[in-house]
């Protein structure tokens, strides 16, 4: 990770990746003059800053490792009685330290705050009856249909529409893992273990759970959050990699709260953004797959294959997010961890879930398991990396869509790495995160946010709302047009 600057000495965290935590703070976004936006920058470690292009109700939420020197001296302060005991990194040349006290240390300094953990997850329906509500709040979130700002105002009579004609697919789909997601339920296990493992690591905080989607919402966990009077808060997206339509899209819910809430003034707030690299993870990962690649009769001969959750690409290429560089980099990590375990088999990414007409990221897993099949591929072992947590795109799309595919193409055996889940040494890690994140947490700006006045104009919701419904009335209506948008949309 980046820490801040202690005088002129870097401190590093122990990790073999090391973990980036920043400090998100609210910075005046930049105008953008083509189309009259607030376009914040977000700043990634790795690469050179980007543009990410977003609503002005999107509050600019910037992520940077802190150079201020009052910040630098508080941290050092709050770890100047640690030992740090520096290290050769295994995976390069990078000086990495680890800490030989306990983790004691830091609970004293903590003694008088209240900690807080936010795990941040998608959420999923509980029962079929929750699957066509869960699906137009999924598709009216503008972080994953992105209308330019002329066609705003259709948004939630698409989202409606769309949830409507895929609820009967999707049902199915719930109905063959049981009847719904079980997201929530290994979430809330998560949750519990992560409290554990900190206590076990001499750090006692609450841990809630907040669901972008489905409940318990991001607001029923704030409302937890402020009954419980936390006042230092750890936010931790259970995505490995950063993405603005998942971690990007539950900041940005977080942001607006936290502007317009005048609590989270007095509560120091740091934000985890991604993981992926971290010694822990990457170590549990290869410990997941190699277990698997064992149960295969000739493992040498097994193709490992990593099935992430894809994004369009104007996400990518246009927004400048990371998550395919993440990706990549992810899975670089994970084949050095099982390289130097003497484990040498060849692998590959593609990419599931797409939607819709337009282009996401390549190659497309449909598409790679069947060149595989024809290319003479005899074992396939896959892993959904983009995955903490067994759901719907496990346990249906994975273990019966492409199982099924693969068998179909000539593939004979076929292996699923499981989701991490509880994972020990998984857990174990994220409390790790959790612990090294809290000396970096600061307050937000108690300026508040602009509110668009127009969007909140009674007047303009109701003209929205009437247009974008009679839209909604007119495909329905008209036979041809409807067959135009489900073939292009649905």
């Amino acid at each position: 990770m980046e820490a801040s600057n202690l005088a002129l000495q870097q401190l590093k965290i122990s990790g073999v990746h090391q973990q980036r935590i920043r400090k998100y703070s609210l910075l005046p976004g930049k105008r953008d003059a083509s189309f009259g936006n607030m376009t914040p920058t977000l700043f990634y470690p790795d690469k050179k800053s980007r543009r990410v292009n977003k609503s002005s109700d999107i509050a600019s939420l910037s992520c940077h490792a802190s150079t201020n020197k009052e910040n630098a001296v508080k941290l050092n302060n709050n770890l100047s009685i640690m030992k740090r005991k520096c290290t050769e990194n295994t995976y390069g040349s990078t000086e990495v330290c680890s800490f030989s006290e306990s983790i004691q240390n830091i609970s004293s300094n903590t003694v008088h705050e209240k900690v807080g953990v936010l795990l941040l997850n998608l959420g999923g329906p509980e029962t079929l009856d929750d699957v066509q509500p869960f699906l137009f709040n999924l598709f009216a979130d503008p972080d994953i249909i992105r209308l330019p700002r002329l066609f705003r105002f259709l948004q939630k009579p698409l989202a409606k529409l769309i949830s409507t004609f895929r609820a009967p697919k999707s049902k199915e789909a719930y109905a063959s893992i049981g009847g719904g997601s079980p997201l929530r339920k290994i979430t809330d296990e998560q949750a519990q273990a992560l409290k554990n493992a900190l206590e076990d690591k001499g750090l006692h905080a609450n841990v809630f759970v907040a669901m972008r989607y489905w409940h318990p919402f991001t607001e029923e966990a704030i409302h937890q959050i402020k009954r419980d009077d936390i006042t230092k808060l750890v936010i931790l997206p259970l995505y490995p990699q950063f993405s603005i339509s998942t971690s990007g899209s539950s900041i940005r819910v977080l942001n607006s709260i936290f502007r317009e809430d005048g609590y989270f003034t007095r509560v120091a707030i740091s934000v985890i953004e991604s993981w992926y690299q971290r010694e822990g993870y990457i170590r549990s990962m290869a410990d997941l797959i190699e277990k698997e690649l064992s149960k295969f009769s000739k493992p040498e001969e097994v193709m490992i294959f990593f099935s992430a959750h894809g994004v369009p690409l104007s996400y990518v290429e246009d927004a400048g997010d990371p998550y395919r560089d993440q990706m990549e980099d992810c899975i670089s990590l994970i084949m050095d961890e099982l390289k130097s375990r003497r484990v040498m088999n060849n692998h590959t990414l593609a990419y599931q879930s797409r939607v819709g007409p337009v282009q996401w990221l390549k190659p497309y897993t449909d598409e790679v398991i069947v060149e595989l099949g024809q290319k003479g591929v005899q074992s396939l072992l896959t892993v959904p990396i983009s995955f903490v947590s067994e759901h719907i795109e496990t346990l249906e799309e994975i273990d019966m869509e492409y199982k099924h595919l693969a068998l179909e193409s000539g593939i004979k055996n076929w292996g699923r790495v499981p989701a991490l889940g509880c994972t020990s040494s998984f857990i174990s890690d994220l409390a790790d995160a959790v612990i090294e994140a809290i000396p970096s947490a600061t307050a937000i700006s108690a300026e508040r946010s602009h509110i668009n006045l127009a969007e909140k104009d009674p007047l303009n919701y109701i003209l929205s709302l009437f247009l974008g419904s009679f839209l909604a009335f007119f495909l329905l209506l008209s036979p041809r047009a409807f067959s135009l948008f489900k073939n292009n949309l649905l």
